[in-house]
C-alpha cells in the first residue's frame, strides 16, 4: 500500500505533472512565478486546495453522485437510486467545493500573511477557475482508470499540488535569473517564459515511463 502511494506521488510530480505534462494551470504558473516567495505561496495555496478538494469531492462522488444503496440522497429520493446524479451535478458540485475552499484560503491569507496576499493579487481568487484543481477532482473520480480509494485519491491530490509547487519554484528560479540577463526586447516577459516552459516540459518528458 505504501509503495502504491509513493508511486502515485512520483507519477503526479514528475510523469503526469499538471503544468509541464498536461499544460493545465498556466495562468497562475506564468503570472506568479516572477519571485520565488510568491511562487511558494501560490504553490502551498494550490496544494492545500487540491488536497482538501480531493477529500471532499471523493466523498461527494461516492456517497452522493454514484447510484446505489450507498447514495445518501437516494435514501430520501428513492427514484434516483439507480440513475444517480453524476452527469447532472458532477461539475457543479465540484466547482462549488473548489470555490468554497478558495474563499477560505483567501480569508486565511488576508488575515495571517497580508504581504503574501497582496503579492498574489488577482491570481489567488483565480484558483477557483484553475483547471488543475478541477482536473485533479475529475481524475480522482469520474475520469479515473480504476476506482480509487479515499487514501489514494487524497494522496493523488496532494501529489498534484506538490508537482504544481515544484514547477512554480523551478520557473521562479529561472525567471529571477532571466531578470539579470540582457534578453532581446521581443522575447522579454511572456515570450521567454513560454520558451522556458517548453524546455522544462521537454526535460520532464524524460520521466515518462517511470510509472505506469
Amino acid at each position: 500500500m505504501i509503495k502504491e502511494l509513493i508511486l502515485i506521488i512520483i507519477s503526479m510530480v514528475f510523469v503526469n505533472n499538471f503544468v509541464l505534462s498536461k499544460f493545465l494551470g498556466l495562468c497562475p504558473f506564468l503570472g506568479v512565478s516572477q519571485k520565488t516567495s510568491s511562487a511558494m505561496g501560490m504553490g502551498i495555496a494550490v496544494t492545500f486546495v487540491m488536497t482538501i478538494t480531493s477529500v471532499i469531492t471523493w466523498i461527494v462522488y461516492n456517497y452522493i453522485l454514484l447510484p446505489g444503496d450507498v447514495n445518501i440522497v437516494a435514501k430520501v429520493f428513492p427514484s434516483i437510486r439507480e440513475t444517480g446524479l453524476i452527469e447532472v451535478l458532477k461539475t457543479t458540485s465540484y466547482i462549488l467545493v473548489i470555490a468554497t475552499l478558495v474563499q477560505l484560503v483567501e480569508m486565511m491569507m488576508k488575515k495571517m500573511v497580508p504581504a503574501l496576499y497582496d503579492s498574489l493579487g488577482i491570481y489567488l481568487p483565480l484558483i477557483t477557475t484553475n483547471c488543475c484543481v478541477l482536473g485533479v477532482a475529475l481524475l480522482n473520480t469520474t475520469d479515473s482508470a480504476k476506482h480509487l480509494g479515499f487514501l489514494e485519491a487524497t494522496v493523488q491530490g496532494f501529489g498534484a499540488g506538490l508537482g504544481f509547487t515544484i514547477a512554480m519554484l523551478l520557473m521562479s528560479g529561472i525567471r529571477e535569473r532571466l531578470a539579470l540577463v540582457n534578453i532581446p526586447q521581443p522575447l522579454r516577459g511572456v515570450p521567454i517564459a513560454f520558451i522556458c516552459t517548453g524546455l522544462m516540459a521537454l526535460a520532464f518528458f524524460g520521466f515518462s515511463g517511470m510509472v505506469q
